[in-house]
Parts: structure tokens; C-alpha cells; sequence
């Protein structure tokens, strides 16, 4: 699978916080975490970009784990849009391109 190429119109702290989403270690987190950001990046605002760098620099194998609910998001790590993760992972064909959801 390919990552999506990104809007041109995308600014670069957008471009590049995409990238990162679809490239963070493991293909199951690359999917989750890489669909859900491209889906939002272009509406979301500065301070969900700044939650969104939070996030991106947890570690891969933690991330994976709370998005599948296999283990608590712990409160000190709690956020708006890691719960909007969250549900969203949890959505029937979560991870899928949306022509094969």
C-alpha cells in the first residue's frame, strides 16, 4: 500500500506531520494513525497540529495497543484528539482506504 500523496495544498508542517502519521514503525499503526490523520489534516487547526506532534512521538507500540483497546490510554497522555483516534480506529473498516471500507 502507498501512502496517499497529499494535497498540493498542504502547507509543509502539514505535508510533514502526514508523512510521519503513515510512517511511525508498525503497518497496523501506519494505518490507523496515517488514515485518520490524512481524513483530517487540512481542517485541523494549530492547536490540534500541536497535539497531533504529541501524539506522533509516543511510542509506536504504546499507540497501538490504546488504539486497538488492548490497554487504557493512560490520563497523562489523554487528549481530545487521541480520543477522536480512538473512536475512529475502533469504526468498522478503520485503516482501509475509504472505496474498500
Amino acid at each position: 500500500m502507498t501512502d496517499p500523496d497529499p494535497a498540493p495544498e498542504l502547507d509543509p508542517r502539514r505535508r510533514r506531520l502526514n508523512f510521519r502519521a503513515w510512517h511511525r514503525g508498525t503497518k497496523e499503526t501506519d494505518l490507523m494513525v496515517g488514515a485518520f490523520v490524512a481524513r483530517h489534516i487540512a481542517a485541523f487547526t494549530e492547536a490540534e497540529l500541536d497535539e497531533l506532534e504529541q501524539i506522533l512521538e509516543l511510542p509506536d507500540v504504546d499507540l497501538a495497543d490504546w488504539l486497538m483497546q488492548r490497554r487504557p490510554i493512560p490520563d497523562e497522555v489523554a487528549s481530545p484528539l487521541l480520543s477522536r483516534m480512538l473512536v475512529e480506529c475502533n469504526e468498522s473498516g478503520a485503516g482501509l482506504p475509504p472505496h474498500l471500507r
